[in-house]
């Protein structure tokens, strides 16, 4: 089964809205290889509309203009690119295409195709699907050390509790920590479990 990686520019205080106006002065060549990573591996990407009409805006440029992010304008214009959403769209990005039907089922049937790593970039309305849906298998979090204080939270508020489990950190000169989360069953023990439960694993006073 193919493996879906999402990707993230998140603040300290979880915004995920907007990183163009807060990200920049982070990026330097240590976050451009975490990123360069996730999406140059993959031969698929996912989007919602939002992100796909702002990549579909930006990137056809780029790479028609020969500069020096034009390899990786290529890269992103050669991959088979996937948006989500209920609306009929058009498309002039080339190997661009639209699923439609139940959220589920499309992804399910996607991640069963023969075909490498199918990643997103953005697009938190459909990341919050996969985290539901038990369809993520890593998520990418690259930890701004700022509090934006508005904007777009990644986790929304809800009735059920994602558990995640960390699966490599490393930390920028910048101070942005790159995070590779993967889903996990919940804590084991008792669900209702409080402080008395929990200061058995407190410094004991051994007089």
């Amino acid at each position: 089964m193919r493996k879906i990686v999402a990707g993230m520019f998140i603040s300290l205080d979880g915004v995920v809205e907007a990183p163009d106006q807060w990200h920049f002065p982070y990026f330097n060549d240590e976050m451009g290889a975490a990123v360069g990573a996730t999406l140059g591996s993959a031969d698929t990407m996912l989007f919602g509309r939002k992100t796909y009409d702002s990549f579909a805006g930006a990137w056809p440029e780029r790479e028609a203009a020969g500069g020096e992010d034009a390899v990786f304008a290529k890269q992103l214009g050669d991959v088979r690119k996937i948006v989500l959403s209920n609306q009929k769209l058009e498309f002039t990005w080339r190997n661009s295409e639209q699923f439609e039907g139940d959220f589920v089922e499309t992804v399910t049937a996607l991640k069963n195709e023969p075909g490498g790593i199918i990643s997103l970039s953005g697009s938190v309305s459909v990341v919050r699907q996969l985290l539901a849906a038990g369809l993520l298998d890593e998520l990418h979090l690259l930890v701004h050390p700022i509090a934006v204080r508005k904007g777009m939270r990644l986790f929304d508020e809800g009735e059920t509790a994602i558990a995640l489990k960390l699966i490599s950190s490393e930390t920028f000169q910048t101070g942005v920590m790159s995070l590779v989360y993967a889903p996990a069953d919940p804590p084991a023990g008792d669900a209702v479990a409080g402080y008395d439960e929990a200061k058995t694993h407190l410094p004991q006073d051994e007089q």
